[in-house]
């Protein structure tokens, strides 16, 4: 698939010109049979080390076939030298970007939502709660760059969840705060400790026997929304591996998509008949 730069002048901070240090999103665009408008920002889960591919490109193919116009952004890496803020800001320019062109394009400009698995989803829960803090502006200040970063809706897969508690996901701990946070900042990343009223309605779901992010990870968000009576629906299921994703050939997933697919369309973001 076409991808774009986020940025066509360049990254804001970024230390070299290539594609690593260079965020790119790219589209799925929707079945035209059934486009109902939507847009989603998907955002690959990985440990902010690596992208995993079935949580990008998979997810994207799902949405577009389901009429839902898709798009992958490669965020950048704490293995090519990034730490918070960077990623941060690049999923906020990728959901400002989607909402910049879906106002072009005769979508909808406030149906964009967001999706993240594992550390892709530590990412969308700290979107959908800092979407207004200082350190997910744009500081470019172009037309994209004014477009409003909250998410309409917050879809959550197996989620890294707090940096703070003793069930983090270390890995992704690490990779976001760097070797030298500074006061204050696992507290401002764990997005259990953010949610208020105004954050997205939002869709989990988790296995209890995934041994890699702990299901404690999705309760804490629930939880936080429920507190802040933001709608939240999350399904915990008993068996499954992490990083499942939409499953495969040789492993059957269980049926969380399915249940997003109904709950789209509670949303109305699905087009009917």
């Amino acid at each position: 698939m076409h991808s774009a730069p986020l940025w066509p002048a360049g990254a804001p901070g970024a230390l070299g010109p290539g594609r690593e240090h260079q965020p790119h999103l790219v589209p799925f665009p929707a079945d035209p049979a059934l486009a109902s408008g939507a847009s989603v920002l998907v955002l690959p889960g990985g440990g902010y080390w690596n992208l995993a591919d079935h949580e990008g490109a998979g997810y994207a193919r799902w949405f577009a076939a389901r009429g839902v116009h898709a798009a992958v952004l490669d965020y950048r890496l704490a293995k090519n030298g990034y730490h918070h803020p960077a990623m941060l800001r690049d999923a906020a320019r990728g959901l400002r970007t989607l909402r910049a062109e879906a106002r072009a394009a005769g979508r909808d400009p406030a149906r964009v939502a967001v999706i993240g698995s594992s550390a892709g989803g530590h990412l969308a829960a700290t979107l959908s709660t800092l979407f207004d803090h200082a350190d997910a502006a744009d500081p470019t200040g172009d037309a994209i760059g004014r477009e409003y970063a909250r998410p309409d809706a917050s879809i959550l897969c197996y989620p890294v969840i707090t940096v703070r508690e003793a069930f983090a996901h270390g890995g992704s701990r690490d990779n976001i705060l760097g070797p030298a946070p500074a006061p204050g900042l696992a507290d401002l990343l764990s997005p259990e400790r953010q949610v208020r009223a105004d954050c997205p309605p939002t869709f989990i779901w988790h296995t209890a026997a995934d041994d890699v992010v702990p299901v404690e990870n999705a309760a804490a968000y629930a939880s936080s929304c429920w507190r802040a009576r933001v709608p939240c629906t999350l399904h915990v299921f008993p068996n499954g591996r992490h990083g499942l994703g939409l499953g495969s050939a040789l492993e059957t997933a269980p049926p969380w998509d399915r249940m997003l697919e109904h709950w789209l369309g509670e949303l109305g973001w699905l087009k009917r008949g």
